[in-house]
């Protein structure tokens, strides 16, 4: 089946705090993704959850499973000054002064495209305040024998250039497995020290400190809001992360897209909702938009797309 556009709801179809829903299967494996924030609502395999997502009726916590454009993270005082004009966009974490994660994981997404084993979600971000820019953005959740395999575009169908970041936040399942326990692999040579507002404050090399996990082991006393970078490639150019706990390993992987990983362990430990380890791929830092760092700069009618997937052992 495919379509141009979301179907119409039958009239005494119950709402949902997410929007549509629209599902998909193949072998094993089933996955939902919501029309607000266009993002991943769930992911199993045999009916048991691969990622940490949560129920049709509950509205999305914690970022579990949006989609994170056009700046990943946090921006300094929501403040950035691009092209030579200074941009002050709304900020969405108070208490820390910033704002927060992009402008489109409320906003509702299109179905582009529905077939049973994938689907196609897009929306248009056009200029508000703080942002002077258009985007056409589109993700395509596929699943095939290995998992789940997301790939996301971003074009710029503006009159001038556009700074531009990605990111997503899946949370993969851990289970009854407690935190301390669960083992971690996590490809990154470099992690980013940050301050008092979670921005980062430096870059630090992850030998002999509490943040190296390039060798699979437990988590134990440590405790993850962290970033990394200088990544470790497998032959076929992908980074991948793990996390094992006692019933499932599950990896997820990222292409050249994506120099920077973020890692979040707070759900895992305070044990709210269904449990899972925040393991987010990334094409930028925090505050990308005033360092520079791995900042995209989109010509216009230029595209950028990355592809990721989470593979359960």
């Amino acid at each position: 089946m495919s379509a141009l556009s979301p179907a119409t709801p039958a009239e005494n179809a119950p709402a949902h705090p997410t929007g549509q829903q629209w599902t998909v299967g193949h072998g094993p494996f089933e996955a939902t993704v919501v029309e607000v924030g266009g993002g991943l609502r769930t992911f199993t395999r045999d009916g048991v959850d691969v990622v940490a997502g949560y129920a049709a009726d509950e509205t999305c916590a914690s970022g579990r499973g949006q989609q994170l454009m056009p700046w990943p993270n946090r921006i300094r005082d929501g403040r950035f000054t691009f092209a030579g004009t200074e941009h002050q966009l709304s900020v969405t974490e108070v208490a820390r002064g910033n704002a927060s994660h992009g402008l489109v994981r409320w906003a509702l997404w299109e179905l582009v495209e529905l077939e049973d084993d994938r689907v196609t979600v897009g929306y248009r971000l056009h200029p508000q305040p703080g942002w002077d820019h258009f985007l056409d953005l589109r993700t395509t959740y596929l699943l095939d024998d290995s998992g789940l395999v997301v790939t996301t575009a971003a074009r710029n169908v503006g009159p001038s250039e556009a700074p531009f970041g990605y990111g997503a936040h899946p949370y993969l399942a851990i289970g009854e497995t407690l935190l301390p326990d669960v083992e971690l692999r996590i490809p990154g040579s470099t992690w980013v020290e940050v301050d008092e507002r979670l921005l980062p404050a430096a870059n630090r090399p992850v030998d002999g400190e509490p943040y190296d996990f390039r060798d699979r082991r437990p988590v134990g006393e440590a405790r993850l809001d962290t970033a990394y970078t200088d990544v470790l490639r497998d032959p076929d150019g992908m980074w991948r992360a793990t996390v094992s706990a006692a019933d499932r390993t599950t990896t997820l992987w990222a292409d050249a897209a994506f120099p920077w990983l973020q890692v979040f362990t707070a759900i895992a430990e305070d044990r709210k909702g269904e449990v899972g380890i925040a393991v987010e791929p990334m094409s930028c830092p925090a505050d990308a938009f005033n360092s520079g760092h791995g900042l995209v700069v989109l010509a216009p009618r230029e595209e950028w797309t990355g592809t990721w997937g989470i593979s359960p052992a």
